[in-house]
């Protein structure tokens, strides 16, 4: 796998809940590209939880739709907003989980209307919750003109698990 590059890290007023490092409130979230899937690590924590040790289905759609949004940044060079997110949960994640592996690729792209999939397992591999979200994208161009910094990976491969 290798590292994506997050383009926003040094962008004045960049504090998104979902991949900024800065934001303590926020999941801090970190993606690779693996093929045609974008992958992020995540340790969850009980600061995320609802029921005791269970992980909020909140946060659970924050990881899912923040990995969407990825795919269309690294893999469209653009960037999208949500338009409609459809997620399954399909059994309980453990805020004291080692860790969670988030999953996501293009399904299918219609014009500037991007469907994605999405899928979060535990540390055991487990296929906890899966999302479908269908994006309105931006063409490259305008995303450029917008200030959008485009998106690179590293040029080795890392393991995000050490």
């Amino acid at each position: 796998m290798k590292k994506i590059i997050n383009p926003w890290l040094n962008i004045d007023g960049y504090f998104c809940f979902g991949c900024a490092p800065d934001n303590e409130a926020g999941v801090k979230m970190e993606f690779y590209e693996d093929g045609d899937e974008i992958v992020s690590i995540w340790k969850p924590e009980a600061k995320y939880q609802s029921w005791i040790d269970t992980l909020h289905g909140g946060i659970q759609a924050v990881l899912l739709d923040e990995i969407c949004g990825w795919v269309v940044t690294r893999k469209l060079q653009t960037t999208a907003v949500t338009s409609k997110m459809e997620t399954r949960y399909l059994k309980p994640v453990s805020t004291k989980d080692e860790y969670l592996e988030i999953r996501a690729s293009i399904k299918e792209q219609r014009r500037n209307i991007v469907i994605i999939e999405a899928s979060l397992y535990n540390s055991q591999k487990v296929l906890c919750s899966h999302t479908v979200c269908t994006y309105f994208a931006m063409s490259p161009e305008k995303a450029k003109e917008q200030g959008f910094p485009g998106c690179e990976v590293e040029q080795e491969d890392v393991n995000p698990l050490g």
